[in-house]
């Protein structure tokens, strides 16, 4: 129904910087959350960034990554992005975008940022 591909991902030094973008195609229809998650190996998943949409926007960053970590859209291209800035390794990690619509979840096939000098 929905397909997702996320770009943007290679390998960077700490300190560097890499914008990830999300293309959303197929059958859209209005979303609640749209979001940015990360992997390493060996470890859970976790969120990001997200936009929670309602009656009003809101968002979420983890604290990993608030104040380096930007999440926005446009909706008329139907692409997210996070702008990532001041990347550490830690940050290393398949990242993978989400998109809940019609209480169905949708990810993409994910990106690997590597942070390493």
């Amino acid at each position: 129904q929905v397909q997702l591909v996320e770009s943007g991902g290679g390998l960077v030094q700490p300190g560097g910087s890499l914008r990830l973008s999300c293309l959303a195609s197929g059958i859209i229809f209005s979303t609640t959350v749209m979001g940015w998650y990360r992997q390493a190996p060996g470890k859970q998943r976790e969120l990001v960034a997200a936009f929670f949409i309602g009656a009003a926007t809101t968002y979420h960053y983890a604290d990993s990554v608030k104040g380096r970590f930007t999440i926005s859209r446009d909706n008329t291209k139907n692409m997210m992005y996070l702008q990532m800035d001041s990347l550490k390794p830690e940050d290393t990690a398949v990242y993978y975008c989400m998109r809940r619509q019609r209480g169905q979840d949708y990810w993409g096939q994910g990106t690997q940022v590597t942070v390493s000098s």
